[in-house]
């Protein structure tokens, strides 16, 4: 049975940093108390050089050490230190462990006509089966490919490290890869943490630059003596969560038996938790991806664009200086009929358009359907279409897996979107569970805890948090 022990107060600093922003959590697990407070908020902004849209690793790593000297009582009391981070994106790193030049954005144009290479080397059968992931021009093995493709491949690159990686490498010197994380590269074998090598070496791509693979829990390194001097910090352990950010989040998430989940930002991730991953024709056709899980298990999952549409939509709102209020937006949508007026969230086109306002009204204009302008009418067709496109995807995993799914819990910052997550519960059919919408660093802390002997596993971590959080639950209508 799990287990927690008792009488042990267990403080931890879990780093979270996504594609819009950064922060530093401090989390407190008391013997009956559950403490989670923001020490320190960011910005994540990506800036164009060499001709790429790069992230500015220096500016995100200054973020993380503003929010480390700021920890109360030079974090005397923290036990460790996490990093989670977006999925899929790397740097390279020379043979004195420095950074060649700034990882490239995922959403830089650079692989376009990368899958379309790949599927003439490889089928796309046969590279399903051996990864498990859908196909998505975002995914490391694609920009890798384009790297090398383009002729840029540094002379001096020694290895390659993901993003949670580089910052680990900054804050202790380790330079290994965490496997949640790199289960979302396309480069390991499917349900393992085994680099796919003779997969990377038909595809002609470099493998003695690939980093040793650690699973979630394991201690990398003690932070640095000229930070801790820099900082005013103590040596703290600098542990590996799960270092994707969806795989904490999962870890959070008080997941019931044979609910599915639905990780809400500016993706969406809507899957379930199981204990191998699913394979085959159905699953490849259904476009479901198997990630790695906290403690062997796997994410079965779809990728869906998510509230980057929307948030996208806001910005040019802002801009124009017509923005509505999230408060406002909410109260006016209840009972707001948008009719039957949808948008396929996973068009291509709303990947990265110049004007995301502009291509929402022309997908409806080019399907026959209205195109209005007010901000209202389209917030609501966003977020219909984004519960529709939920629901969808939480019946092809149904049929795929074989398992009736009884109902689903939304996590993350769309957690907190009342009106979507009601639009999901009338379009799925089933419950929805909203919270904890800081899942993500929970998760992170969580796995810090275990490794600290807090928790005896995940499933202790899970019950403990759930019997302190609120949740706010919508029945189908």
């Amino acid at each position: 049975m799990s287990k927690r022990r008792s009488g042990v107060i267990g403080e931890y600093v879990a780093v979270d940093l996504g594609a819009g922003s950064g922060r530093v959590m401090l989390g407190s697990f008391g013997d009956e108390n559950l403490s989670l407070r923001e020490i320190h908020r960011f910005p994540n902004t990506p800036r164009k050089v060499d001709g790429f849209e790069r992230w500015d690793i220096a500016a995100l790593f200054k973020g993380v050490k503003d929010g480390l000297a700021k920890l109360p009582d030079g974090g005397r009391a923290v036990s460790s230190i996490g990093v989670d981070t977006w999925g899929v994106d790397f740097g390279l790193v020379d043979s004195d462990d420095r950074l060649i030049a700034d990882p490239v954005v995922y959403r830089d144009p650079r692989t376009e006509g990368m899958m379309e290479l790949v599927d003439g080397l490889i089928s796309r059968e046969e590279l399903f089966a051996r990864t498990g992931l859908q196909f998505i021009c975002i995914n490391t093995i694609y920009q890798l490919l384009a790297q090398v493709r383009a002729g840029e491949w540094p002379e001096d690159a020694a290895k390659l490290l993901f993003i949670p990686g580089l910052f680990n490498m900054l804050l202790c010197g380790s330079t290994k890869a965490e496997f949640t994380f790199a289960s979302t590269s396309a480069m390991l074998k499917a349900g393992s943490a085994e680099w796919d090598v003779d997969l990377l070496d038909r595809l002609g791509l470099p493998t003695s630059i690939l980093p040793e693979l650690v699973l979630p829990g394991t201690e990398l390194g003690r932070l640095k003596p000229e930070l801790q001097s820099e900082l005013g910090l103590t040596d703290l352990r600098v542990i590996a969560p799960a270092c994707h950010d969806t795989a904490s989040a999962v870890a959070g998430a008080p997941l019931e038996e044979g609910w599915a989940y639905i990780s809400s930002g500016t993706w969406s991730l809507v899957g379930v938790e199981r204990a191998t991953p699913v394979l085959g024709e159905a699953a490849m056709a259904a476009g479901l991806t198997n990630e790695g899980g906290v403690e062997g298990t796997t994410r079965v999952l779809r990728n869906i664009m998510g509230l980057w549409i929307l948030e996208s939509c806001r910005a040019e709102w802002d801009r124009r200086g017509e923005l509505i209020g999230y408060e406002d937006l909410q109260r006016n949508l209840d009972g707001l009929s948008v009719g039957s007026m949808r948008i396929n969230p996973d068009d291509p086109r709303f990947f990265n358009p110049e004007s995301m306002i502009a291509e929402v009204q022309s997908f409806l204009g080019e399907t026959g359907q209205a195109c209005p302008e007010d901000q209202l009418i389209l917030s609501g067709i966003i977020l219909e279409s984004l519960a529709d496109r939920y629901a969808e995807v939480i019946r092809c995993i149904e049929e795929v897996t074989r398992t009736p799914i009884k109902g689903i819990r939304i996590i993350g910052g769309g957690s907190q979107n009342a009106y979507l997550n009601q639009a999901t519960a009338n379009a799925a059919g089933v419950p929805v569970a909203a919270g904890p919408v800081e899942a993500t660093a929970l998760g992170n802390l969580m796995v810090q805890a275990i490794a600290d002997g807090r928790f005896t596993d995940i499933a202790a971590a899970r019950q403990f948090t759930a019997e302190r959080m609120e949740s706010r639950l919508f029945q189908p209508r």
